[in-house]
């Protein structure tokens, strides 16, 4: 089977295709989790790459998973015993929040169509998302009798608060392009036409900047989320320390003094 992923790269900016459109870039083997675990650290280790772009290729961002090896039994919920369907979750499915999470640089999500249940917790494991006109979202997992296996409880109420999380998760409905962006689960919808246009040019407003201070930023905002106010200072405190003595934070105060573009170097 071809790579689920398809990676390209424009300059700092890599763009991460979900590429198997004939199922609608449904999430459903463990090698289409290890991908995502695998360019997540090669990203990390890439000081040259600022800025990641996922979206889907055909009509859909993601369907979540296939409901055909759900009837079959032969995704990630094996016939054998619940506890060999827990471990296939924490071994497959639930490795792709945890390497999202670890990933340094900013994440952009180009919805462009509908992002169905683990695509749906997918676009919000994204920093940022941006959705094309035809995209829809439903946290759906209870329309199949089955509950967010992967994350789903700890991002979505992060993104839209507790309030809407509960409504989406109880319900399973969809939301509209209009919708998501009134209950700001994406910062912004765009024509369909226009997406990965808007995407690249909010990717390369991030990419301008030092490499080092956004992956350094970028770490405080994920710790942020679960650390106490005095504990985030001290790490913000020791980034500090370090953001100061690259040779990109003396260009960038040289720059503006100067009034001048800066050259950063990631250095």
């Amino acid at each position: 089977m071809n790579p689920f992923l398809s990676v390209t790269r424009e300059g700092p900016v890599m763009i991460l295709t979900m590429n198997r459109p004939e199922e609608r870039n449904a999430i459903s083997t463990i090698e289409d989790c290890q991908e995502f675990e695998t360019i997540c650290e090669e990203v990390t280790d890439d000081l040259g790459v600022s800025v990641v772009i996922l979206t889907g290729a055909g009509s859909a961002f993601s369907s979540g998973g296939n409901l055909k090896k759900m009837r079959d039994r032969s995704g990630f919920a094996p016939r054998e015993s619940a506890i060999a369907t827990r471990n296939s979750y924490r071994k497959a499915i639930q490795r792709i929040p945890l390497a999202l999470h670890r990933l340094e640089v900013p994440t952009i999500a180009a919805v462009n169509g509908p992002a169905i249940g683990a695509g749906l917790d997918l676009a919000c494991m994204c920093d940022i998302r941006i959705a094309s006109d035809r995209a829809t979202f439903a946290e759906s997992f209870v329309k199949v009798g089955i509950v967010p296996g992967d994350g789903g409880a700890w991002l979505l109420p992060r993104v839209v608060g507790m309030s809407k999380a509960s409504e989406m998760s109880f319900t399973g409905e969809q939301l509209s392009p209009a919708d998501a962006l009134e209950w700001k689960l994406v910062s912004r919808v765009v024509p369909h036409e226009a997406l990965m246009n808007e995407a690249m040019a909010l990717a390369a407003r991030i990419a301008v900047n030092p490499v080092h201070s956004l992956r350094l930023t970028k770490r405080l905002l994920r710790e942020g989320e679960h650390m106490q106010l005095a504990s985030l200072l001290e790490l913000s405190a020791a980034y500090q320390a370090i953001a100061h003595e690259t040779q990109d934070h003396a260009e960038a105060v040289d720059a503006l003094l100067e009034k001048r573009p800066a050259n950063f170097k990631g250095r």
